[in-house]
């Protein structure tokens, strides 16, 4: 049974302005210090704000976005500036990674334990393809940084199968820090996000980027342009490999990108996740669903735009938050 819908629009209120990092600087959430592993804090349940949201704010102008599924957040004011679909669940592909990081993280495993890629991390799910040979050994610090710049999907495989008790355990503990966050219409079966069964909804993943982003590592890496990674196999020496962001917005110039993390799978279509400041102001944007990789990033750019010229104003909503206001808060995925 799905949550009732003005809880959860509290709810997403209260994560969103929680703890907003002003600056990649900040290691903290309140009351909390971050750990050597880049946990910013420890507690992932914040008390809820006893304020409601006014979904449903006047447009200057309407937001026509390709993407079938969108949300925009002012993370310091905690405010809903524009709803698309926000509260349909669907498939999230590998959006589903920076939930796998946080668990990765609160796990307090070591960064630099080495692990090596095995048949297991092999996706025969969507047999999308992979760089990462068998018997390729890296850090799990490198692991994660692949999993969340490249969405790599064998290195999150090999993260959650190096995880205390297995993949098993690590799913396990993916679904409980989504429910610790209040994520109470998402469900995950796997740390790539292969399976169309790894699902959420457009505010909740609003949430998740919010509490992701508490974490510097998870900022550092997904914000990462480009990475040469050596890495060490059966044979003596050493080998490189050259990995890209996914998501080519962290290279321009005119994007300020906190955090990034891209998804694709046939059920998901294109996805995007971002923490930006735009017009001074930081904003959480999600889109899901672009039939083409272009169109997200198109979206994007016309979401810039459309911020820039009406975030002076009053508060600011799409004419699908007018229209389904939300009253609370689907080969290679990447």
């Amino acid at each position: 049974m799905r949550r009732p819908a003005v809880a959860h629009i509290i709810l997403g209120v209260a994560m969103l302005s929680l703890s907003y990092s002003c600056g990649a600087e900040m290691q903290e959430w309140p009351g909390g210090s971050s750990s050597d592993n880049g946990i910013a804090n420890a507690h992932s349940t914040p008390a809820f704000a006893d304020r409601s949201l006014d979904a449903t704010p006047k447009a200057e102008r309407a937001l026509d976005l390709h993407s079938a599924a969108a949300l925009i957040w002012d993370q310091r004011a905690g405010q809903l500036l524009y709803a698309k679909d926000a509260d349909h669940v669907r498939p999230i592909a590998s959006l589903t990674k920076l939930m796998a990081a946080m668990v990765v993280l609160d796990s307090g495993s070591a960064l630099d334990q080495v692990t090596r890629i095995q048949t297991h991390d092999i996706d025969t799910l969507k047999r999308s393809s992979s760089r990462l040979r068998v018997g390729i050994e890296l850090p799990r610090r490198e692991l994660l940084k692949l999993a969340l710049m490249a969405s790599e999907n064998r290195a999150a495989a090999a993260l959650a199968r190096s995880y205390p008790g297995g993949s098993s355990a690590f799913v396990a503990a993916m679904n409980r820090k989504a429910r610790e966050l209040g994520m109470l219409n998402s469900n995950f079966v796997d740390p790539t996000g292969l399976h169309p069964a790894n699902v959420s909804n457009a505010t909740e993943l609003a949430i998740m980027a919010n509490a992701a982003y508490q974490y510097p590592v998870i900022r550092q890496f997904t914000t990462t342009r480009s990475e040469l990674i050596k890495y060490s196999v059966s044979k003596p020496g050493r080998r490189g490999l050259l990995f890209r962001n996914s998501n080519r917005l962290v290279s321009h110039s005119d994007w300020d990108i906190g955090l990034s993390k891209t998804g694709y799978t046939r059920e998901a279509g294109r996805c995007l996740v971002l923490q930006t400041s735009i017009a001074s102001k930081p904003v959480v944007i999600v889109l899901l669903n672009a039939y083409k990789k272009k169109s997200r990033l198109a979206d994007a750019n016309h979401i810039r735009e459309w911020l820039s010229e009406t975030l002076g104003d009053h508060a600011i909503s799409g004419q699908a938050a007018a229209s389904t206001a939300p009253t609370r808060m689907t080969g290679r995925n990447g």
